[in-house]
């Protein structure tokens, strides 16, 4: 008589085989029980919480797109049409003066100094004086004062313009091709009198009044030089983007910036991952940020938890945790927007795939 054969443990409970050799289900332990009556409520639970975080993800995007509307809206009202009369006038008036100069002066950087400026601003008041007295009395002209002279150092034009004034005409570009064109406007009631910008065409998001309070007084070489390095800089940033939309705006799915390009953020949607790219400019005068963050998500990371297998689920999960790209922060850090953004998605397959293995090709 051949003796019975052991119960075979399955999970904490032991469960018998009947003479066919058949699992009893009745044996089953209560906790197997258990976990196979809540799976399929765990399961539910899983896709509902996907549901809310999606539908709060477009609640979110309707109010940044409703935000960005306001703010479209707020630019426009603020870039008034008297701002664009002020430089279609400003425009024509620094026109007219160069057309009348007899010399334009080329300067270097050691040429163009205060003493300078306070020769240049001695001449205005004195062609002011002339122009009153001849007014008054039968003055024989001066050709001295006939002779018209601006001045040139590196992207700034200095004219001596009527009313003992002097206006610098700033001329922008990006990669050698000339860009917007802004104008400042400076006077003093005299010679010995501090200067004060009466009129300027600079966007209204550059702090020049800010500039004027703190350097104009004590230095307008430093104001002048600074409302141009902030010019330049802000044409700089703002064409730096305009360039990789129009270049990889395909791969672009989100991009958002302030007015004065100092805060970008953008999102690249053309890989397995989701890449997001936050960008920081210490001040208005950067070209390269400082504080770079670029970090790359899974995409569906919950759906890849409901679709593995339940053991997996810990692993799936922390797969889900962003990665940070540092050969991509790097690149950020060293070239322009455009070298850089080249750079990232060169290398991002590989690196991708390096990093999320388990997601296959990138």
């Amino acid at each position: 008589m051949s003796a019975e054969k052991p119960p075979m443990e399955l999970g904490k409970g032991a469960v018998n085989l009947d003479k066919a050799g058949f699992l009893d289900v009745r044996a089953t332990s209560y906790e197997q029980l258990e976990q196979l009556r809540r799976r399929p409520y765990a399961l539910t639970g899983e896709v509902n919480f996907i549901q809310e975080e999606d539908t709060r993800l477009e609640t979110t995007r309707a109010r940044l797109a409703n935000v960005l509307r306001r703010h479209e809206e707020l630019k426009e009202r603020l870039s008034r049409d008297s701002d664009k009369m002020i430089f279609e006038r400003l425009q024509k008036e620094f026109e007219a003066a160069r057309a009348a100069q007899t010399e334009e002066i080329s300067l270097d950087g050691e040429q163009w100094n205060e003493g300078l400026l306070a020769t240049i601003r001695e001449r205005v008041h004195m062609e002011a004086d002339r122009k009153a007295m001849s007014s008054q009395t039968s003055i024989p002209p001066d050709t001295h004062f006939h002779a018209k002279t601006t001045y040139r150092i590196k992207n700034k034009v200095i004219c001596c313009l009527e009313g003992a004034r002097i206006g610098i005409q700033y001329e922008t570009s990006f990669a050698g091709e000339p860009c917007e064109i802004y104008h400042c406007v400076l006077e003093s009631k005299s010679f010995l009198e501090k200067m004060t910008v009466i009129e300027h065409t600079v966007p209204f998001f550059l702090p020049i009044r800010e500039a004027e309070n703190d350097l104009l007084s004590s230095s307008a070489i430093k104001f002048i030089d600074h409302v141009g390095e902030l010019l330049q800089s802000y044409v700089d940033r703002r064409e730096q983007v305009r360039l990789i939309k129009e270049l990889y705006g395909n791969q672009i799915g989100e991009l958002f910036h302030s007015l004065a390009y100092n805060w970008i953020e953008f999102v690249l949607e053309d890989f397995d991952c989701k890449v997001t790219v936050s960008l920081r400019y210490a001040d208005l005068v950067s070209v390269l940020p400082s504080r770079i963050r670029v970090l790359a998500w899974p995409v569906h990371p919950l759906k890849k938890i409901l679709v593995g297998d339940r053991k997996g689920s810990g692993a799936a999960l922390a797969q889900s945790i962003p990665s940070r790209l540092s050969y991509a922060e790097d690149a950020l850090r060293t070239m322009s927007l455009p070298e850089a953004y080249a750079e990232i998605v060169l290398n991002m397959p590989r690196v991708l795939q390096q990093m999320f293995p388990q997601l296959g090709g990138a």
